[in-house]
């Protein structure tokens, strides 16, 4: 037992945390963002895997990671600009256009791998941030990018939008404001942060992997509940979750005889023990889905 307290409270541990927390915060964020005006997001897988694709095959092809971080930030509002067509233009169902959506990015990642590079599991070494977590172009970003999205929900005209076409948009209408526009506008948002968060999981190993989002979009939909699509509450419960996978890892590397089928489902049950902490304390936008 000393032996894990001693490996968990350590700049180790620390840097680890803050490397696995990077996705799921920066796609809670975009889906945070995206949620409050209405929108369901379950579009958040498909954000992440084409911005980790496009961050991978943009960096190779330029030889750049501020390159593949800018293309993953377009990737995901890429997406986030066809989600907000199919709902908001086209009235499709929100949730069904979400799971087609990351249906489409796990077999269109696959095809493009094959086509671009001749293999459809990963694609070849790509320019990459480096293992010192803390000189991270991405994570200096994620912090910045973090306290804007707060700021911007809370105390921006902009946010006051999101948050009216979410809760009362027939007031937005009433105002002269176009709900569907000030949707739209926060879907690209929502899309371009969490297609950041792709950019973190291809450039922190230095490429792509087949469906390397490995469900992380539906994880980080999870926090944006739990933290009562608050930006600030969101990005803690993301923290939360960084470090339950984090201390699984390190549990799993002591040697204690703990069997790894029950290391594995650690972060889920600090998930569901989050979510009863949080019942009740949040409440979803009132038109959300509507």
């Amino acid at each position: 037992m000393t032996e894990v307290l001693t490996a968990v409270l350590s700049l180790a541990f620390l840097t680890q945390v803050v490397r696995i927390t990077v996705p799921y915060l920066l796609a809670a964020l975009g889906g945070a963002i995206t949620e409050r005006s209405g929108t369901v997001d379950l579009a958040l897988e498909a954000k992440l895997l084409w911005g980790a694709f496009a961050a991978a095959t943009c960096a190779r092809a330029a030889d750049s990671v501020a390159v593949g971080m800018v293309a993953a930030m377009a990737a995901g509002a890429a997406v986030g600009a066809i989600q907000a067509l199919w709902t908001v233009r086209l009235r499709a169902d929100q949730v069904v256009t979400g799971v087609a959506l990351n249906l489409a990015a796990y077999g269109l990642t696959r095809y493009l791998l094959q086509l671009f590079y001749g293999q459809a599991a990963n694609s070849p070494s790509c320019p990459g941030v480096g293992t010192d977590v803390w000189t991270s172009p991405i994570v200096l970003t994620t912090l910045v990018v973090t306290v804007v999205v707060i700021g911007l929900v809370a105390a921006t005209p902009l946010g006051l939008r999101i948050r009216a076409a979410g809760e009362r948009p027939d007031a937005v209408a009433a105002a002269g404001v176009s709900v569907a526009r000030t949707r739209w506008l926060a879907a690209i948002l929502g899309g371009a942060v969490a297609g950041l968060g792709g950019a973190q999981l291809s450039l922190a190993v230095g490429g792509f992997v087949a469906e390397m989002s490995s469900g992380r979009g539906y994880v980080a939909l999870a926090a944006v509940i739990m933290g009562g699509w608050r930006p600030a509450v969101v990005a803690t419960v993301c923290l939360g979750f960084g470090a339950a996978e984090a201390l699984q890892a390190r549990l799993q590397s002591t040697g204690l005889g703990v069997p790894t089928e029950l290391m594995r489902p650690l972060p889920f049950v600090v998930a569901l023990v989050l979510l009863a902490v949080a019942r009740g304390r949040g409440r979803a936008p009132a038109a959300l889905g509507r």
